[in-house]
């Protein structure tokens, strides 16, 4: 696709747990935990008009699916303030220190007192049915690739409740991750294509963890992206938690919104109106599937479910269009149709007969719903209350195609494409904290960001290759990489004791080469690497066998374990097997000549003995070894 000539526009929100002492707003040890006594309550959250009278329609939507929320209080890791009990304390001052460091590696405009504001959040994953958010900085930019990314706000907040399970209209969560600080990274809309969307995120997040403050693993950091095209609309994407999949993500979106588009210029060619989808009646049509072979029909109505229908009126053909891999236009209607009902999804026309359901069933209920042949319908098996919603929610959203791309707020899946959300918030959702005093922003507090702030791209590639002797490609690959920050540690821990090269080999291209071949690396942990190289730069294993040691790691063995079992743990007598190979290929050693026979023992030997021995140990043994047979 030509994304100059679509217009594509992207802005990028980088949300980033901070690692910090204690949580924003108490005093509680900022991580996740799995076990812990632990308190229960419920509670139910409604939407509150905000200071202008209005009342934000992203919380409207929430309250609509009235849902009540059970949350699980670790008492270890939350107190009164996440139960929303007593009032939040003193805004955590590391957090907003770590801001201000990231400010000034941006050159924004740092705030003179940073005031704490709410922003209304009613989906049960805040108590208190708002987050706080405060902001530090506005303005700036960041240099990715020669070009200039303008930064709009830097901002800190509380993290969210962890999400446990849903049981109908019960969702539970745990508090321990509620009050986490996170610093959110907002761009300007500059970026132009999905390859540059997520190089700048790898930036920034390149950047942050440069701070060395910042929580590292699954969950810890999340991308939110506003994407739009000429003509389109813009869309806001939360949730991308791979940054591999950003690009993808972005790219999966302007398909749909070429799809939407142009599902809404045939629309109009084939003489559609709003007026005429709206009016549609919703059609009880159990009688037709009563008698039904289909297993989905039968479990349905045994449960008590009803059948309910809607015509489209000359929609046949565009429910089963594609926008998305997987994803079809009648999949965009479904998911309106459980988020706004809480059904399970709908079987449209443009699918039938399937599921069991005949093409006689299929005609009958085109007559019932007096269809002509470019007429599409949607069928709902719900109670009667549920289904209607959920068919009101089909029409609407239906007739909205009529303007190309609704704005709305989706999620991303982990394939990369995505699914509606709610309605995008707007400035309603936003009031001011009454309960926390505004922090003053001082000469000490700029001074402790000051030693914070990260180095830029091309101060660092100098030092790699002129204190750490890397190679220009291999530095630019190690600034490039997602573990950084890892690297550049390790390289300058390990100066003078291991060559920079086996460092940014381990870090960046031996974890991606286990990624390709399918290992989980996610499961590995850094500290797990450096355990690894430890190992290596005591001379108790040899470097041939990293790889082997980090995909044992990747199964779930410790450092050690994953030794022992590789049988890496044991001496060996180097110079015994370089005699015994030589023995073993004597005939073919003198063919060849001992000095000629190097590289053939070589690989004879690191066959036998890769990742036991280090390389240069075993060519010297051999060398001394085919010296000593010309000698003779």
């Amino acid at each position: 696709m030509n994304y100059e000539e679509l217009g594509l526009k992207v802005g990028l929100e980088i949300h980033q747990q901070l690692d910090t002492k204690r949580k924003l707003f108490c005093h509680c040890k900022p991580d996740l935990i799995e076990e812990d006594e632990e308190d229960v309550f419920q509670r139910r959250l409604r939407p509150v008009r905000s200071e202008l009278g209005e009342v934000d329609i992203a919380a409207l939507f929430e309250w609509k699916k009235g849902r009540t929320y059970i949350y699980h209080a670790p008492r270890s890791r939350s107190c009164l303030v996440e139960a929303d009990e007593e009032p939040p304390h003193e805004a955590d001052e590391e957090s907003i220190v770590i801001a201000l460091a990231m400010a000034k590696s941006f050159n924004s405009n740092i705030v003179d007192e940073v005031h704490v504001m709410r922003k209304m959040v009613i989906d049960g994953s805040n108590t208190s049915g708002f987050q706080r958010t405060m902001l530090v900085a506005l303005g700036g930019s960041i240099n990715v690739d020669g070009k200039k990314i303008g930064i709009e706000t830097i901002c800190v907040e509380e993290d969210a409740a962890r999400k446990l399970k849903e049981e109908g209209k019960f969702v539970h969560f745990k508090l321990d991750r509620l009050g986490i600080p996170l610093i959110e990274i907002a761009t300007a809309p500059d970026i132009h294509t999905p390859y540059e969307a997520k190089k700048v995120a790898l930036r920034i997040g390149q950047m942050l963890r440069l701070t060395r403050k910042v929580k590292r693993g699954i969950g810890t950091i999340r991308q939110d992206l506003n994407v739009s095209i000429k003509n389109g609309a813009k869309t806001e994407i939360k949730g991308v938690q791979k940054l591999e999949i950003i690009d993808k993500v972005v790219e999966y979106e302007v398909l749909r919104q070429l799809k939407l588009l142009e599902i809404r210029d045939e629309l109009r060619r084939r003489g559609v109106t709003k007026e005429e989808i709206l009016n549609q009646p919703i059609v009880d049509v159990t009688d037709i599937l009563e008698k039904s072979e289909s297993k989905l029909v039968k479990k349905a109505l045994k449960l008590g479910a009803g059948a309910f229908a809607i015509r489209l009126p000359k929609f046949k053909g565009l429910l089963g269009k594609e926008v998305q891999p997987g994803r079809r236009f009648g999949t965009e209607l479904a998911d309106y149709a459980r988020f706004w009902a809480g059904v399970g999804g709908i079987i449209h026309s443009d699918e039938l007969p399937k599921y069991g359901i005949s093409e006689d069933e299929v005609r009958d209920i085109m007559e019932k719903l007096d269809c002509a042949d470019e007429d599409a319908f949607v069928l709902v098996l719900a109670p009667g209350y549920e289904a209607r919603e959920a068919l009101k929610a089909v029409k609407e959203r239906a007739a909205a195609a009529l303007d190309g791309v609704p704005e709305e707020t989706r999620a991303a899946n982990p394939d990369g494409t995505t699914k509606f959300l709610r309605p995008r918030p707007g400035a309603a959702r936003m009031y001011p904290e009454t309960d926390v005093p505004p922090i003053v922003i001082t000469e000490d507090m700029l001074k402790r960001a000051e030693a914070l702030k990260p180095k830029n791209p091309a101060e660092l590639i100098e030092e790699l290759m002129t204190i750490y002797k890397l190679p220009k490609d291999m530095a630019e690959k190690m600034i490039s990489s997602v573990r950084f920050d890892l690297a550049y540690r390790l390289v300058k821990k390990y100066h003078g004791k291991l060559h920079s090269t086996i460092v940014v080999r381990t870090v960046v291209d031996t974890l991606k080469e286990l990624e390709r071949e399918g290992v989980e690396i996610e499961g590995i942990r850094d500290e797990q690497i450096e355990e690894v190289l430890d190992k290596v730069a005591e001379g108790k294993v040899a470097k041939e066998a990293i790889p082997d040691i980090l995909k044992k790691v990747a199964e779930g063995l410790s450092v050690e374990k994953a030794i022992r079992e590789l049988d890496l743990d044991k001496e060996i007598d180097v110079n015994k097997v370089v005699r015994e190979i030589i023995n073993k290929y004597r005939d073919e050693i003198e063919k060849r000549g001992p000095q000629r026979s190097f590289g053939f023992v070589m690989g004879k030997v690191m066959a036998e003995l890769r990742g036991k021995v280090d390389g240069k140990v075993v060519a010297q043994a051999v060398k001394k070894a085919l010296e000593e047979l010309e000698g003779k």
